[in-house]
């Protein structure tokens, strides 16, 4: 829908809600300290806040991502300020 009307950077948006969503990640060391942190149980790695654990489905969204792109790439009547930059 976005990709139509030619809004690239809300395409881009939800592409990356769908993908990693809007959970926290876990970056780093977790154990920095003696004590154990009242917030550990929230980053274990059965918590997955992402679809992106499975084959099929990262397959799916990288095509997704691949023709949001391309879309992008093709329409050339759209504003710079409304694309997209992928370096």
């Amino acid at each position: 829908k976005f990709c139509k009307e030619g809004e690239f950077v809300k395409a881009n948006d939800s592409y990356l809600d769908v993908a990693i969503g809007r959970a926290a990640w876990p970056i780093g060391v977790t154990m920095v300290g003696i004590h154990a942190r009242s917030g550990r149980a929230k980053i274990e790695s059965s918590n997955v806040a992402h679809v992106m654990n499975s084959e099929l489905q990262r397959k799916y969204l990288t095509s997704v991502k691949r023709l949001i792109t391309y879309c992008q790439k093709k329409r050339v009547d759209v504003a710079p300020s409304k694309k997209v930059n992928n370096c």
